[in-house]
């Protein structure tokens, strides 16, 4: 390993523990991030993995690892009701819309891009699609077939759990054990090709009216929704890699689905860190589309939702995802939006004030050891929320000097201004200028109209003078008349 990776702590969801990382292939990291299923817009649940699993990409090249970073696109198998039953989402919407399925994929990962763009979330390294995989997918259904951990049943191909269970051990990533599983796992209708209700599949004969099948060994089907990740993982990443991540919500059923899949087909587990970010909730529920609570991304920010009271900038909503660790849960408000808002728009001002800052010849703030301490929390499991807490700490520094109250050293003002490049901007990824031109521009538009109503109290049109008072009143804007003109404040 070359001298200038450090060592980093983090959470291995497999082993309930931080571990000190140790890639597979140093300096060469492989990481595969399950991505979204593209049939609707991205809400603010799909934006947190996205968000730290971006972080987590940076921080890893910051270390000084090359990183390969694969993050999947689910375009089929994914299916409506539970992993096995139901129609495909992507085929259902094209039914509904009239559409071919791709193109339905293709317009919400269009959407989706945008989105991750706005957040300024680094494109991987390569987003492969289940579609585009078949062939590869089915090979490794032979794989498994041949160990003898799967079973043909009416053209479909069913993982064997309990066969599996007996040479490794299911539900090893969540912490389950398999008695309790069949105790609490109920048979439904439509399973009876299954051996046991554990059982998942891997092929799925395609009834006639599914519009997304292919020729295989056994049927014309589609692969089941687990599949494509330890078929892609493996392509790009090799047998074995070093961290695989996602949402909580993907530990169980799909990411031990995946463990056993590739433990049957290699004879191994391919993952050597498996990393979970937890789940932003409404009222302490799960967002997501299946529980119809989401909120998209567009909509916060555009404001245009009944729980909104206001528009969200994209970095708002970076920063509000950045302000928890990700392991814990964040819970969805307009005040916590609000606070994260604030706290933005504090971290923005002392940043242009750094810029603008003129050095002395003595400094009488102290700003040694910000980036060991920075680094510190970062390493330690990504520690986000006090990585914050340590730039605002500097803020006060930087205020106090821009303010006159103290001084800084040419050594020291560089010194910090290279710490908030690297921390704000690399890694946290928060876009400063953005923010600003946003505040300048409606600031402009207000006063804007508070000058077409100066103008019309100049020409005696009470009505349109009233109207616009009243209207920035009624949402939520103080004016204040004086004798230069007017004062404004939300």
């Amino acid at each position: 390993m070359t001298d200038n990776i450090k060592t980093m702590l983090i959470y291995n969801t497999l082993t309930r523990q931080k571990e000190e990382f140790r890639p597979l292939n140093a300096p060469h990291v492989g990481m595969y991030v399950c991505g979204p299923t593209v049939y609707g817009d991205a809400h603010l649940g799909h934006a947190r993995p996205a968000i730290t699993f971006d972080l987590l990409y940076r921080y890893l090249q910051h270390l000084g690892y090359k990183v390969r970073y694969v993050r999947n696109i689910t375009d089929v198998g994914h299916l409506e009701h539970d992993a096995d039953e139901g129609e495909d989402k992507i085929a259902k919407k094209a039914r509904l819309e009239q559409l071919e399925p791709m193109e339905v994929v293709q317009y919400y990962l269009n959407r989706y891009h945008h989105d991750m763009e706005a957040l300024n979330v680094l494109p991987p390294s390569i987003e492969p699609h289940a579609s585009g995989h078949i062939i590869e997918q089915i090979a490794f259904v032979q794989k498994i077939l041949d160990a003898g951990y799967a079973y043909i049943s009416n053209g479909s191909v069913y993982f064997d759990v309990e066969k599996y269970n007996k040479d490794f051990h299911y539900g090893k990533l969540s912490g389950r054990n398999i008695e309790d599983l069949y105790e609490t796992t109920r048979e439904l209708d439509g399973q009876s090709e299954k051996r046991r209700s554990l059982d998942f599949a891997l092929w799925k004969k395609a009834s006639p009216e599914h519009i997304m099948h292919w020729p295989s060994p056994w049927s014309e089907g589609f692969p089941g929704w687990h599949l494509e990740c330890s078929t892609m993982g493996t392509k790009y990443l090799g047998e074995t890699f070093d961290i695989h991540g996602g949402g909580m919500d993907l530990m169980f059923p799909h990411h031990e689905c995946e463990i056993a899949q590739s433990c049957a087909a290699l004879g191994h587990e391919s993952v050597h860190y498996w990393m979970h970010n937890n789940m932003i909730t409404i009222a302490g529920k799960k967002m997501g589309k299946s529980y119809g609570n989401f909120i998209t991304l567009e909509q916060f920010f555009e404001g245009k939702h009944p729980l909104l009271s206001q528009p969200f900038s994209p970095m708002t909503i970076r920063f509000f995802i950045l302000m928890a660790h990700y392991r814990s849960t964040v819970d969805f408000s307009n005040e916590a939006l609000q606070a994260a808002e604030k706290g933005l728009a504090r971290l923005t001002e002392a940043y242009e004030r750094l810029q603008k800052l003129q050095p002395a010849a003595t400094s009488t703030v102290d700003v040694q050891g910000l980036r060991e301490r920075c680094e510190e929390a970062m390493s330690d499991d990504l520690n986000t929320p006090i990585v914050i807490s340590h730039l605002f700490d500097s803020a006060k520094a930087i205020n106090s000097v821009f303010d006159g109250k103290a001084s800084i050293c040419e050594e020291d003002l560089k010194e910090l201004q290279s710490v908030w490049q690297l921390f704000v901007i690399d890694l946290l990824g928060l876009r400063m200028g953005e923010e600003q031109q946003s505040s300048e521009a409606y600031k402009g538009a207000v006063d804007l109209l508070l000058n077409m109503r100066l103008d019309a109290k100049r020409n005696k049109d009470w009505a349109t003078s009233d109207r616009i008072r009243n209207e920035l009143t009624a949402l939520g804007f103080t004016i204040k008349d004086t004798k230069d003109g007017f004062e404004w404040s939300l």
